[in-house]
C-alpha cells in the first residue's frame, strides 16, 4: 500500500477522531473498520486499491486505534454522527460511505440519520437485525473476556497505542455493544434514499438469506454474494487468504457499482 498520505484528528466536541486521506479525485469514498479493529486491520489489502483512482478517507472510530476513548458510551447511531461531523469538518458535501462489520451497522445508520451526506452506501457483512446473523453468534458476548480477542487485533491496537488499559476499554465498548444490539427498524431500512450495495459472503455471520431481505428492504438496493467468510474477500486481518485475488476482485465489483451513472 501506498504509505504517502495525509492524515488528522478531527475535533468533533470532546472526541479527536483520527482520519486518513490517500488517492485523490473523484467523489471521495469513506471506510469504516469492524469491531475491534483498526484501519490496517479491515482495510490493509484494499485501501491502496480503492485510492488508485479516487479520494479515499479511512478512520478510525471512538475507542479503535489513534481515536481514543472519552468515556462516552458508543453506538451506531453515535458513531454516524461523528463521520457526519468528519465530513462537515473537512468540508466534504457528500461521500460514499463502506463499512464492513460493524462499520457496516455505522454506515446504515449514516444512511438513515444523515442522507444529505451520502452519495452511495456500500454495507458489508452487517445485519440489521439480531435474527440476521447465523446461529449462536451472540451466545458468547455476555460471558466474553479479552482474552478470547483475536491476537492479530490486540497487536495491531497496542503497536498503535501500548496503554493495555485503552485495548481493554476498546473491548468492552464493542462487547456491550454487540451484547445489546438492538433490531433497526424496517421503516428505517425503507427510509434510506442513496443507492445501496449489500454484500456479504456465503460463510459469512450474516445470512445470505439475511442479505437478500436486506437488498429488498431498501429501495433499488442491490446485492453481491461473494465466496469466503468474514471478511476473506476483503483480506481482513483476520480471514485473508495468501495469494488470494478476491480483495482485489471485490474492489473492482464495488468501484463499478460506485461509479455507475
Amino acid at each position: 500500500m501506498n504509505k504517502s498520505f495525509d492524515s488528522g484528528y478531527a475535533p468533533l466536541g470532546a472526541l479527536k477522531m483520527y482520519y486518513e486521506i490517500h488517492g485523490k479525485g473523484g467523489v471521495p469514498l469513506v471506510l469504516l473498520h469492524g469491531g475491534g479493529s483498526t484501519i490496517q486491520t479491515t482495510f490493509g489489502q484494499t485501501l491502496g486499491k480503492f485510492a488508485e483512482d479516487r479520494q479515499v478517507i479511512a478512520v478510525e472510530l471512538q475507542a479503535h486505534g489513534h481515536t481514543a476513548d472519552i468515556g462516552r458510551p458508543t453506538s451506531f447511531e453515535q458513531d454516524a454522527d461523528d463521520v457526519a461531523g468528519l465530513l462537515k469538518y473537512l468540508k466534504i458535501a457528500k461521500a460514499d460511505i463502506f463499512g464492513f462489520s460493524n462499520g457496516g451497522h455505522t454506515a446504515m445508520q449514516i444512511g438513515i440519520r444523515h442522507p444529505d451526506v451520502v452519495n452511495r452506501l456500500v454495507i458489508v457483512s452487517a445485519f440489521y437485525q439480531r435474527e440476521g446473523a447465523i446461529a449462536g453468534f451472540f451466545e458468547g458476548f455476555p460471558s466474553a473476556t479479552i482474552e478470547v480477542m483475536p491476537k492479530p487485533y490486540h497487536t495491531a491496537f497496542l503497536q498503535i497505542d501500548p496503554n493495555k488499559d485503552h485495548l481493554q476499554t476498546m473491548f468492552e465498548r464493542d462487547k456491550t455493544r454487540m451484547e445489546h444490539f438492538t433490531d433497526f427498524p424496517d421503516a428505517a431500512l425503507r427510509g434510506i434514499a442513496a443507492k445501496t450495495l449489500i454484500v456479504c459472503g456465503d460463510h459469512d455471520v450474516i445470512t445470505p438469506e439475511h442479505a437478500v431481505k436486506m437488498s429488498r428492504m431498501i429501495p433499488g438496493a442491490e446485492l453481491l454474494i461473494l465466496p469466503g467468510n468474514h471478511g476473506s474477500f476483503l483480506g481482513e486481518i483476520l480471514t485473508a487468504v495468501p495469494g488470494s485475488k478476491m480483495p482485489e476482485l471485490t474492489v473492482g465489483m464495488v468501484k463499478e457499482f460506485l461509479d455507475k451513472k
